[in-house]
C-alpha cells in the first residue's frame, strides 16, 4: 500500500527526517509531537499541563490536515520525563478526548527533543 505524508504550513516543519503524519490506506499515523510555538517554531514556556495542552492543539491542527478530528483517534502514546508530572499531563490530556477514549500508552523517558517534558504521537482512520 502507498504511503502519503501529511502536513501543514500551520505548523514548524520536523525536527529530523520523517513525516509528521503519514496516511496508509485509511490508517492515519502521527509522529510524536512536542510543544512547539507554531509562530516561533520553539518550545514554549510552561508546565506539563500547558506543554499537553499546546501538544494536543498541534496534533489537532495536524489531524485536520488530513481531514481529521480528534474524534478519529483510536490510539494516543504520551511520553513523560517524570511521571511526578502524570496527574497534571492527565488533566490537560482529558480536556481534549470525550468517550469512548482512545486507547492509551503513557511512559517516562529519560529525555525528550529539545527539553521537552511531554511528548504525545497518536494514530487513528
Amino acid at each position: 500500500m502507498p504511503r502519503e505524508a501529511v502536513s501543514s504550513e500551520a505548523l514548524p516543519p520536523p525536527v529530523g527526517p520523517f513525516s509528521p503524519a503519514v496516511r496508509v490506506g485509511e490508517l492515519l499515523l502521527l509522529s510524536g509531537q512536542v510543544a512547539l510555538d507554531p509562530k516561533t517554531g520553539k518550545l514554549i514556556d510552561g508546565d506539563v499541563a500547558a506543554q499537553t495542552a499546546q501538544v494536543l492543539e498541534n496534533l489537532r491542527t495536524l489531524l485536520g490536515a488530513a481531514g481529521k478530528s480528534l474524534a478519529d483517534v483510536a490510539r494516543t502514546n504520551v511520553y513523560l520525563t517524570d511521571m511526578k508530572d502524570f496527574a497534571r499531563m492527565n488533566a490537560s490530556y482529558a480536556r481534549y478526548f470525550e468517550p469512548p477514549y482512545p486507547a492509551r500508552t503513557t511512559v517516562a523517558v529519560a529525555a525528550l527533543p529539545l527539553g521537552a517534558a511531554v511528548e504525545i504521537d497518536l494514530s487513528g482512520r
